[in-house]
């Protein structure tokens, strides 16, 4: 079992109201150091930086980070704000987003995440944080065992735009073009099928516990839980099963990657496991969060009032 325990998370710097130019500066000159803060504590938020628009925030982004990416093959709703700039999830503010690593679930993800927030809500509507190797630490072992042994597979039933549940394909590509959505399902290996109504099937393989990029440390990251029809909770999750004949053809399924079944029972063991060290930072004006992507996990809580939050995303 991996022991290692990770402690403050997002790891804190108070600037006391610098300008975006000062604080880019700044930034750049001790670049190195923040970037091993970052390894040690996944995250790092800055506070007291005048971030007052979607503009600021893109000039501080583009000047301390490179090799942006777009939401390419991205699976919940967003909208793109500028050529890498785009909103938090857009879910229902009365739903809580469960924790994940931003596209784990593909061949391809951003290393880091930049986030700020322009408006905070009246309550609630914190981005959630949690430890890819607190995660793993916490994870029963007979979970952890099967995961690394069989991997995990993704499908996702994206439909032509028109109707149906879920996203478009459109949407998820940023395109209309069969032919580059052929181009990039072949290159990153996921396995692809036009079906009725100009809808698309994709089936992806991932591992769901990888090692990082940089330290070698073991971490959890999967979308197991997201995934699952029985994350729909159980009302909706009854009604889907009455439109669909197989739970395979559900907007979103996962099974293992030697094609078992994975149990509504370790789905639940799985997020309670996560909601042990999830925390819940709270949202101020004027904040710039780094997060290491595979690191930390990040979701949203609820809220009341109006939120705005912005995300960019980098290699």
């Amino acid at each position: 079992m991996n022991n290692s325990v990770i402690v403050n998370t997002p790891f804190i710097i108070d600037l006391n109201e610098i300008s975006p130019n000062d604080f880019i500066a700044y930034y750049l000159e001790n670049k190195e150091i923040f970037e091993n803060d970052i390894l040690q504590h996944g995250a790092i938020k800055f506070k007291g930086i005048d971030i007052d628009s979607l503009d600021t925030f893109q000039h501080i982004v583009d000047s301390i980070s490179q090799k942006f990416l777009n939401y390419i093959d991205g699976n919940s709703p967003r909208t793109k704000l500028t050529d890498h700039v785009y909103t938090s999830t857009e879910y229902d503010k009365t739903q809580k987003i469960t924790m994940h690593n931003e596209l784990s679930y593909s061949a391809k993800w951003p290393n880091k995440l930049f986030f700020s927030c322009l408006q905070v809500p009246e309550t609630g509507g914190e981005t959630l944080l949690a430890d890819s190797r607190e995660i793993l630490n916490a994870m029963p072992e007979e979970i952890k065992s099967e995961v690394e042994a069989k991997g995990i597979i993704y499908i996702r039933n994206l439909h032509g735009g028109d109707f149906g549940f879920g996203t478009s394909w459109i949407d998820t590509f940023e395109t209309d073009d069969k032919s580059k959505v052929e181009e990039y399902c072949n290159s990153y290996n996921i396995k692809f099928q036009w079906t009725d109504n100009n809808s698309l099937r994709l089936e992806q393989f991932s591992k769901g516990i990888i090692e990082h990029r940089i330290t070698g440390e073991k971490l959890w990251f999967n979308q197991i839980d997201q995934f699952h029809p029985c994350h729909l909770g159980e009302d909706l999750f009854e009604s889907m099963k009455l439109l669909y004949d197989s739970p395979e053809n559900f907007p979103h399924y996962v099974k293992f990657g030697d094609g078992s079944e994975i149990s509504e029972s370790m789905v639940k063991e799985i997020l309670k496991t996560i909601e042990t060290v999830t925390i819940f930072p709270e949202w101020s004006t004027n904040e710039l969060l780094i997060v290491d992507n595979e690191l930390v996990t990040h979701g949203r809580n609820s809220f009341t009032g109006d939120r705005r939050v912005i995300v960019a995303m980098s290699e």
